[in-house]
């Protein structure tokens, strides 16, 4: 169903995006992908080419719109389309508001809410040409449930899981493009490493004791929504390891 699509994976050098890009291959599409650590991204260059997939890397960093236009661009130049977008970029610095982390609020809007709208904007004119294409977002179980110290990320996650179903009213019926908002609960990812309040040092210690989702359990949910039939639009998903409770 998928084979020779172009689908550009954003945040691919670890977690959900490492693994969302060698899932992708493997399913026969070609993969673009771009972060900001480029040592990770020519590891995971390297797996995908070794079991035959094809692959463009290129450094990105999604707060950036000329970033998010070039990395784009070049995808079109090299391979003629672009026609999946996972817009799977994101940070969790969680933290008490009282403690007045500016600096790490800034970096979730700027990254969980601006990015998602920079490369979707960058991919959106040329998907209406074509009448096709498949964005997917991905957002967390926080786009629903707002908890202690998560005040800013669940507002940014909220935003993302609105934006998705503005998308799919927008470009679903009248455009053909599909739009899916992925919402994760605990996943066993870097995630929890941009946590600086120490006053949450519990919180991530009971998370890693956890049998949380590997990132290959939401890449495995995102093949399914792209492999669905062209009539039929995965509109959401929300997936948790069986032990979470919220």
């Amino acid at each position: 169903m998928i084979k020779n699509k172009v689908a550009i994976i954003t945040g691919a050098s670890s977690g959900i995006g490492f693994a969302t890009a060698l899932a992708l291959s493997k399913a026969g599409a070609k993969v673009a992908i771009g972060a900001r650590r480029t040592n990770m991204l020519s590891e995971l260059g390297k797996k995908i080419k070794e079991n035959g997939g094809e692959v463009y890397s290129q450094k990105l960093d999604v707060t950036k719109k000329n970033e998010c236009d070039s990395f784009v661009d070049n995808v079109l130049k090299k391979w003629g389309t672009v026609d999946i977008l996972v817009n799977n970029a994101g940070l969790m610095p969680l933290s008490f508001f009282k403690n007045l982390k500016i600096d790490e609020w800034d970096q979730m809007i700027d990254v969980n809410i601006k990015g998602v709208l920079y490369c979707t904007g960058a991919v959106v004119t040329h998907m209406l040409e074509k009448k096709s294409g498949h964005i997917i977002n991905i957002s967390s179980v926080a786009g629903r449930i707002v908890f202690p110290a998560g005040s800013v990320y669940c507002a940014t996650k909220h935003a993302i899981t609105a934006f998705s179903e503005g998308l799919r009213q927008e470009l679903s019926v009248r455009k053909n493009i599909r739009v899916t908002c992925i919402e994760p609960g605990v996943v066993a990812t870097e995630l929890t490493n941009t946590i600086t309040d120490e006053s949450l040092q519990g919180f991530v210690e009971n998370a890693k004791k956890m049998e949380s989702l590997q990132a290959e359990d939401i890449a495995n949910a995102i093949v399914y929504a792209v492999e669905s039939p062209n009539h039929v639009n995965v509109n959401e998903i929300l997936i948790r390891p069986i032990t979470q409770d919220r």
